[in-house]
């Protein structure tokens, strides 16, 4: 499905929206990013796939491929670990405490009784509880039926205590916001609810390094366009496609990219949002192989962003999604393979499933003049779901993508 939102705007990044999210902040957060041993060194890959292009029938296709920002294996390492950071802070404001010494253990001992708490389907919880243990104090993460057992696995690892329960991921959401009132726990989501905006709002901040790193690659002269035309981000909640679309609104204001959000079907909160105007809820089971974008309900937060800054929304099967992580796993003579996980391959499959929707395509410009990014938000969390997808491990494509590398550049 395919809508048109008609509320998006071409003007300047509002004052108003620049209060909440801000290249400023972004830019603070990644540089105490940079000190965290939990985040790579460096910048994360911008690949250019010309034979994929041209057969999706567009000038230029690019792949920010965020599987390699942490041994995490998703963008979710820029978010959480941010929100923590600033909620220690915010609580402990008389120790003038410094973001940086945070996350290198400075404060374990006056930490070691503090507890954060949240849901997730995933990657959040296992930024949040990889930060958490570099910083010294206790997490807690709320699983509900749908999370697999490989998942939670690759949390505990990070010595979170795991409580499952049996609903869905709202009804996580709201055991994790329950059992922090009870216990006097902080809850650390990356969804916003009412009377809950300002941890969310710190989760998408860190976002922003991603979308910083872009425009640094991409160049940027003053007044100038993106040398991208449109860009396909995945749905879920809609913090990710915020924290993005908020920086390069800001960035190049009434020059800003053609944004399209893709999400499950079947977890379709963002499209209804767009059809209404306000935060919806999905339709669906809300239960997708896409589970990082399996949510029910739009965050509030992030909609204020997208709400304006965001000028199509679409739904994708899970199938579609299997398509693109088979297509970027192959590679070819001139296209990288890359290690595409379930989630992360929203965005390029929105991109492809458009190529038998003509009226769909020259409604959003897409043709052999576009020049489309997406951003592959994570590799093979789930190995053993991924090789089962795909047909190959994710080690095997990588030792491909290793051979590749080395054959462009012999």
């Amino acid at each position: 499905m395919f809508v048109v939102n008609s509320r998006a705007e071409r003007l300047p990044y509002p004052a108003s929206q620049r209060d909440l999210l801000s290249v400023e902040k972004a830019q603070e957060s990644r540089r105490w990013l940079s000190n965290w041993e939990g985040i790579a060194s460096g910048v994360t890959p911008l690949y250019t796939l010309p034979d994929l292009a041209r057969k999706l029938g567009v000038a230029e296709l690019l792949v920010k491929d965020e599987s390699v920002r942490s041994e995490l294996g998703s963008f979710k390492a820029l978010g959480a670990p941010v929100a923590l950071v600033r909620l220690i802070m915010r609580l402990h404001s008389e120790a003038s405490m410094d973001a940086v010494a945070l996350f290198q253990g400075a404060y374990q001992s006056s930490l070691r009784d503090f507890t954060v708490v949240s849901a997730t389907d995933g990657n959040h919880g296992k930024g949040l509880a990889a930060a958490a243990r570099s910083i010294g104090c206790k997490c807690v993460i709320v699983l509900h039926a749908n999370v697999s057992v490989e998942r939670e696995a690759a949390i505990a690892a990070y010595d979170a205590e795991i409580i499952r329960i049996t609903g869905n991921y709202d009804e996580s959401v709201a055991e994790a916001a329950r059992l922090a009132e009870h216990h006097g726990w902080h809850v650390v989501s990356d969804t916003s609810y009412e009377g809950y905006e300002v941890i969310p709002r710190d989760v998408m901040q860190g976002y922003g390094t991603v979308a910083a790193e872009i425009v640094e690659s991409c160049g940027k002269d003053a007044d100038a366009a993106p040398t991208f035309t449109h860009v396909f981000l995945q749905g879920g909640v809609g913090g990710l496609a915020a924290g993005i679309v908020s920086y390069l609104w800001e960035v190049y204001g009434e020059r800003r990219p053609t944004v399209v959000i893709v999400e499950p079907e079947q977890a379709d909160c963002l499209y209804q949002s767009a059809i209404t105007g306000a935060p919806e809820k999905a339709t669906g089971s809300v239960d997708s192989i896409m589970a990082g974008l399996a949510c029910g309900e739009t965050s509030p937060i992030a909609w204020r962003f997208l709400l304006q800054g965001a000028d199509y929304f679409m739904t994708i099967k899970d199938s579609d999604a299997v398509l693109a992580m088979r297509l970027l796993a192959r590679g070819s003579e001139r296209d990288v393979p890359i290690v595409l996980g379930e989630s992360g391959a929203a965005g390029l499959a929105g991109l492809a499933a458009l190529n038998d929707n003509s009226d769909a395509r020259r409604l959003i410009g897409l043709d052999i003049n576009a020049r489309v990014l997406v951003i592959n938000t994570e590799g093979a969390t789930a190995p053993a779901l991924y090789e089962s997808l795909v047909g190959e491990s994710g080690d095997e494509v990588l030792g491909r993508q290793l051979a590749w590398e080395n054959s462009v550049t012999a």
